[in-house]
């Protein structure tokens, strides 16, 4: 069964319900107080970065620490800044699902996943990393454990309890039992144990699973314990506002990412992108940063691959998630065409099969980095629709800070466009960034667009 199964329709839902309560992924202060409701202040190594998802166990044949390292220039060549590894933790073996079990039902908070390697290697590996310019986060569990995790019996006052006193498993988890965060000392327990990470092996942050499912109150108290420290990068898997005041650095917008799959399949429009940007606008601190995705663990494996998802506009919405604001994710894989879900809890190698999405990763993030318009949170520029006539089709904006300009033109749907602009647009001379051709954009000129296609204009005074 698959991990996150019901959790997963309860983010869905509200995306059908009511498109104008689409939530999204912001920024918080670092670690003191928040002031005037900004957000939190980031490291600056955020405000271009690009985020790579790593699954050790199907990276690689070996699927071990060593064996990925190998790999680390490739990555490092493709432009990625953030490698966040999936848990790295030893999984627990008391009802298992599979053979090798979920990397979410965590045995030991203190240890590494001996089908990795060992602590020496996950160390080497770091290391390599950081002298390659690339920070490393690592995928945490705060949420719950596995059935067979030592705190089951040295500290049973940490769980949850049923009615007759039992241990609980949320939902259809049925590997793990649930934390109870009413107890202090789980709290110091989780907080000491993410200290030690940083202390031991120097990586540079986490990815926090199921965070909206922990009392806020647990997360503020986090992050200025982290930074006593190291500076730290946080990102929530959760789209709640509340863990975005003071707690986290980016969180996942889920709905947006509902949202593209279904104008992908035809059910939704422009306008709902217009909706959960007013949404956003009008419910976060400016300096959010949201984490835009087509792709990640969750959806290759049980919704399917972007291909399944997105079909022909797999491009398309990929060039949407690097040009709007925020923090774009590559899931491993999706730079060699990867048109398979990979199993969850079985090994199930990557097929490394070279295509031109490799180059088009390293493109856009190469745009990414260069410039300053397509930063995240309140260093980049503000996202401005451009009218035209065909906006329930054709997603048109600029973005723009100080010399630094972006014009971006997509074509949301299966049929060719004719478009032309009914907003006054800065007349001028840019370069499409994909072909480097220069032309003069007015708006006398029409432009042509091909089924789900895509322009990028740059304009660099």
């Amino acid at each position: 069964m698959k991990k996150k199964s019901l959790f997963r329709i309860s983010l869905i839902i509200p995306v059908f319900i009511c498109f104008a309560m689409t939530s999204v992924f912001v920024s918080c202060t670092n670690p003191g107080p928040t002031q005037n409701n900004v957000g939190v202040k980031h490291p600056e190594w955020l405000r271009d970065a690009t985020l790579y998802e790593v699954n050790i166990r199907q990276y690689t044949p070996e699927g071990t620490f060593a064996a990925f390292a190998g790999h680390l220039e490739s990555i490092k060549e493709m432009g990625v800044d953030i490698i966040w590894l999936m848990p790295i933790n030893p999984i627990g073996e008391k009802n298992r699902k599979g053979s090798l079990g979920s990397y979410y039902s965590v045995k030991d908070y203190y240890a590494v996943n001996p089908e990795f390697g060992n602590m020496v290697d996950f160390k080497a590996m770091v290391a390599k990393a950081h002298s390659l310019g690339i920070k490393v986060i690592i995928d945490w569990v705060p949420n719950h454990s596995s059935w067979d995790n030592a705190l089951t019996v040295e500290h049973p006052e940490y769980y949850v309890k049923d009615s007759a006193g039992n241990f609980k498993s949320p939902f259809d988890w049925t590997d793990i039992v649930q934390f109870d965060y009413n107890q202090t000392g789980l709290r110091q327990y989780m907080i000491d144990a993410l200290k030690f990470w940083l202390k031991e092996t120097d990586i540079d942050g986490f990815r926090f699973d199921v965070a909206h499912m922990i009392p806020v109150s647990f997360w503020n108290t986090v992050r200025p314990a982290l930074h006593e420290v190291k500076e730290v990068f946080m990102l929530a898997e959760s789209d709640q506002p509340a863990l975005n005041k003071d707690a986290f650095d980016a969180t996942y917008d889920w709905k947006l990412h509902h949202i593209m799959n279904q104008i992908a399949q035809g059910k939704m429009d422009v306008t709902n992108i217009d909706m959960h940007f007013a949404y956003v606008d009008s419910a976060y601190p400016p300096n959010s940063i949201l984490m835009e995705f087509t792709s990640n663990h969750d959806e290759n494996s049980w919704n399917g691959t972007e291909y399944e998802r997105l079909g022909d506009a797999v491009k398309t919405f990929a060039v949407f998630s690097y040009m709007i604001p925020g923090m774009p994710l590559i899931y491993n894989g999706q730079e060699v065409c990867m048109t398979r879900r990979l199993r969850f809890f079985e090994r199930d190698t990557i097929p490394w099969v070279e295509c031109d999405m490799r180059e088009f990763y390293t493109n856009l993030n190469t745009l990414k980095a260069n410039h300053e318009a397509l930063f995240a949170g309140s260093t980049g520029g503000k996202l401005k629709r451009v009218a035209g006539n065909d906006d329930i089709k054709v997603f048109a904006f600029t973005r723009e800070v100080e010399k630094s300009k972006i014009f971006v033109i997509l074509n949301f749907s299966a049929e060719a466009r004719n478009y032309f602009f009914t907003d006054e647009i800065n007349n001028g001379v840019y370069t499409d960034a994909f072909t480097g051709e220069m032309l003069s954009l007015s708006n006398e000129d029409a432009i042509t667009l091909n089924p789900w296609d895509y322009k990028v204009f740059l304009s660099e005074e």
